[in-house]
C-alpha cells in the first residue's frame, strides 16, 4: 500500500519528478538547456530558410573580414568537410561570393556580399527574438549575467595550453 507521501512522489499522468541530486547538477542542466536551445534556434531558423550555420559563416564574415574555407571553419567551428555545403548552399543565395586568392590560386577567399549583410542583419533580429523567449524567465540584468557567466566557463574549457602543448 502506498503512502501519501509516497503518492505525491509518483508520476501523475505520465509526468515525472526529477530526483533533486540531478536537478543540481550543472552538467545536466547544461545539457538539457543546450537541447532546449537547440530545438528553439533550428526550429526558429527552419522558419526563415536557415540554418545556424549560416549565421555562423555570415557574422564571421562580417566581423572579421573574408577568408578562406579553412580559416572559416577554425573561426566557426563548422568541419571543413561540412563547409564546402555550407557555402555552395550561401553562395547559391548570393549570400557570399567566392574569389580565387591572389596569393594561393589553388584556394579561394570567401567574401559577404550586400544582400548577405541584409539577410545577416534579419538573421540578427530572429535570433534575437528566439533568445528573448529561450531566456523569457530572465531579468535583462540576468540575461546579461548569464551571458557572461558561460562566455567565462567556455573561455576557460577551451583556452589552448601555452605554446599548443
Amino acid at each position: 500500500m502506498t503512502s501519501r507521501a509516497e503518492a505525491a512522489d509518483m508520476p501523475h499522468d505520465g509526468e515525472t519528478k526529477t530526483p533533486d541530486r540531478l536537478r543540481r547538477r550543472a552538467s545536466r542542466l547544461l545539457s538539457g538547456m543546450t537541447t532546449q536551445s537547440d530545438r528553439l534556434i533550428n526550429e526558429g531558423l527552419a522558419r526563415v530558410d536557415a540554418r545556424k550555420w549560416h549565421y555562423a559563416v555570415l557574422a564571421s564574415l562580417q566581423e572579421h573580414g573574408p577568408g578562406s574555407q579553412a580559416t572559416l571553419s577554425r573561426r566557426t567551428g563548422i568541419y571543413r568537410s561540412d563547409m564546402v555545403g555550407v557555402l555552395n548552399e550561401l553562395a547559391e543565395r548570393g549570400l557570399v561570393a567566392r574569389a580565387p586568392d591572389p596569393d594561393d590560386r589553388r584556394r579561394n577567399v570567401i567574401t559577404i556580399t550586400a544582400q548577405g549583410r541584409r539577410h545577416l542583419r534579419r538573421l540578427d533580429k530572429v535570433l534575437d527574438d528566439l533568445h528573448d523567449e529561450l531566456l523569457a524567465p530572465l531579468t535583462p540584468a540576468e540575461r546579461d549575467q548569464f551571458v557572461q557567466l558561460l562566455i567565462r566557463l567556455l573561455d576557460h574549457h577551451t583556452q589552448q595550453a601555452p605554446n599548443g602543448e
